[in-house]
C-alpha cells in the first residue's frame, strides 16, 4: 500500500485497541489515545526505510534518504544470508528485513528502553519522528514538495512538546499500562510494534505479498510472501486502497475512537 493509506490504517488500528481496551475496563487516558494514534499512524510508514522513493525517505530531508539506502543494503545482505533455494533472487531489500514481526517487535522493545532510559529528551526525539511521520502520511498533499519540509518539522515539535507536557500531568497517562516507579512510557513501544505490523498486513493485501514470518521457513522458503489468494490482493495505489480501504479506515478509526472515549 502507498502512504496515506498506511498511516491512516495505523491509526485507526491503535483507536481500535483503545475500544478494545475501554470496553475491558482499562481506558486509555485521552492523552494516550490520541498520541498513540499518531504515533502508530508514523510507525507504519516506518517499515518502508528499505525503500528510496517511500514517503519516509523524504520526511527528514538527506538524513532519511542516506539512512534508506542503509538499510535497503543492510536488508539486502540479510535477504541474501538466510534465504533458502526456493527463494527468488532480489536486487534490492525493499519487503524484507523491515516487512517481519521480528524487525516490528526488536523496533518495539528498543523504543521502549530508550523512552524509559533516555528521560524526557528521548521521549521528545520518539514523539517528534513519529509526529513527522504521522503528518507527511496522513497530510500527505499538503506535506509534499521541499519548500513545506521545515513548516512539518515545526508542527511536529511544537505537536510533540505539547503532547509530552500533557502526557507528564497527574493522569495524563505517561504511565499508562505499566505503573511501577521508572516505569513511565514503557508503553511507547506498542503503537510502534502495531504500526510496523499493520504496514505489514497492508502489504500482504497487494500483489506481491509481505514476508512477515522471516525467519521462520514456509515450505521451501524462509522469505515466503503471506497474503491472501491472488484473486483477492490488489495492486499499491489502485482504485481499491484509494476508494474502497482509505474510507474504511477513517470508518473504523471514527467508531474505534468514539468507542474508547465511551461515546457509542
Amino acid at each position: 500500500m502507498m502512504g496515506p493509506a498506511h498511516s491512516l490504517s495505523g491509526a485507526a488500528a491503535w483507536l481500535g485497541v483503545g475500544a478494545a481496551t475501554a470496553a475491558a475496563g482499562h481506558p486509555m487516558p485521552w492523552p494516550v489515545l490520541l498520541a498513540g494514534a499518531l504515533i502508530c499512524a508514523g510507525a507504519a510508514l516506518a517499515p518502508d526505510l528499505d525503500h528510496k522513493a517511500a514517503t519516509i525517505s523524504r520526511s527528514f530531508g538527506p538524513v532519511s534518504r542516506w539512512l534508506c539506502e542503509i538499510v535497503d543494503k543492510l536488508s539486502y545482505a540479510v535477504y541474501k544470508a538466510t534465504k533458502k533455494r526456493a527463494d527468488p533472487r532480489r536486487s534490492g531489500g525493499h519487503r524484507t528485513l523491515t516487512h517481519t514481526w521480528l524487525w516490528a517487535v526488536v523496533i518495539g522493545a528498543g523504543t521502549s528502553a530508550l523512552a524509559i532510559t533516555g528521560g524526557r529528551w528521548a521521549v521528545l526525539a520518539i514523539l517528534f519522528v513519529h509526529m513527522v511521520l504521522a503528518i507527511e502520511g496522513l497530510l500527505w498533499r499538503a506535506a509534499r514538495g521541499s519548500s513545506s519540509d521545515v513548516l512539518v518539522w515545526l508542527l511536529a515539535g511544537t505537536s510533540a512538546w505539547i503532547i509530552a507536557d500533557i502526557l507528564d500531568k497527574t493522569d495524563g497517562g505517561a504511565d499508562w499500562l505499566f505503573t511501577a516507579p521508572g516505569q513511565e512510557y514503557l508503553w511507547l513501544g506498542l503503537p510502534i510494534v502495531l504500526g510496523a505490523l499493520v504496514h505489514d498486513i497492508g502489504d500482504a493485501l497487494t500483489v506481491s505479498g509481505c514476508p512477515i514470518l522471516w525467519p521462520i521457513p514456509v515450505g521451501r522458503k524462509r522469505w515466503y510472501p503471506i497474503g491472501p489468494p491472488k484473486v483477492m490482493r490488489f495492486r499499491a495505489g489502485s482504485w481499491v486502497e484509494l476508494k474502497v480501504l482509505m474510507p474504511v479506515f477513517m470508518l473504523l478509526g471514527g467508531v474505534g475512537g468514539a468507542a474508547a472515549l465511551n461515546f457509542i
